[in-house]
């Protein structure tokens, strides 16, 4: 079995972990929550904490060796060793102020590191139900599919994804829907053909170039490992990229800059 077959295997096996966190959420989603505020000013609440929880214990289940790095246990200082190179990062809530005002973008995102790079992620929205996972080989060939409502984890019924190719009339761009310098993107996009931008929370904007409807997803703004890396193992793997604006690769495992991410761009080709 070769490498890539082998995060394939671990991604499918992920797969009913990301449904039961989104199942926590639904119930919270659909009942409310209380909002907690953290250290840092973020909002967080108890479906972000349960869903961790899960996450967590059930990696620990099925793959004990390997360290994870969650958003909320990081808050809480609780950050394992990771200086190996390899090592889960989880946002178990990636969109949590979408999820408390009520919008469906928000999702479950886990990701697999080796070597400090995402080489596999899952990304699952549960007000959607669609679930979009991918991982990449040893010589940065990769395989992404996408789960349709309904699917209940029958991975026989994934769909692969490829990016597309650049639209002549135009790249279609993906912008955040809450955060973001409109003043900056638009600078920053003046040397492309844009036929449109379209906004979208959480990782599904990698997700949506992924599935080749999109093209462009400049990030202006900060934000955490957690919330890139899955969607960047996802897109990798379906054929793109993501750079940071000087167009070095990611840099993961910050644990000295708290885990942040500078300025990047995400893109089909």
């Amino acid at each position: 079995m070769s490498l890539l077959d082998d995060r394939l295997t671990l991604a499918r096996q992920l797969i009913p972990i990301a449904r039961a966190a989104g199942a926590i959420e639904l119930k919270y989603y659909q009942s409310g929550t209380e909002v907690i505020g953290k250290a840092d000013g973020s909002p967080v609440t108890i479906a972000d904490q349960e869903a961790e929880t899960l996450i967590t214990q059930e990696l620990a289940r099925l793959v004990p060796h390997i360290p994870l790095v969650g958003e909320e246990a990081t808050a809480a200082d609780s950050i394992p060793d990771i200086s190996a190179g390899r090592f889960f990062l989880v946002d178990p809530l990636d969109g949590t102020k979408e999820f408390i005002t009520g919008g469906g973008d928000f999702t479950v995102n886990i990701a697999l590191l080796e070597n400090f790079h995402p080489v596999m992620g899952v990304v699952y929205a549960p007000v959607s139900d669609v679930l979009w996972y991918g991982a990449c080989g040893a010589e940065g060939a990769g395989l992404a599919f996408v789960q349709s409502a309904g699917a209940k984890g029958d991975c026989a019924l994934d769909k692969p994804m490829r990016v597309r190719a650049a639209p002549a009339e135009g790249l279609t761009v993906v912008a955040s829907k809450r955060h973001g310098d409109p003043e900056a993107l638009q600078d920053f996009l003046a040397p492309y053909k844009v036929r449109e931008t379209i906004s979208r929370s959480s990782s599904l904007k990698f997700c949506v170039i992924a599935e080749g409807q999109a093209d462009l997803y400049p990030r202006l703004g900060p934000t955490s490992e957690w919330d890139t890396a899955a969607g960047e193992a996802i897109l990798t793997a379906a054929g793109g990229r993501v750079t940071q604006l000087d167009g070095s690769p990611m840099a993961y495992g910050k644990k000295d800059r708290k885990f942040l991410n500078g300025h990047f761009v995400a893109r089909a080709a």
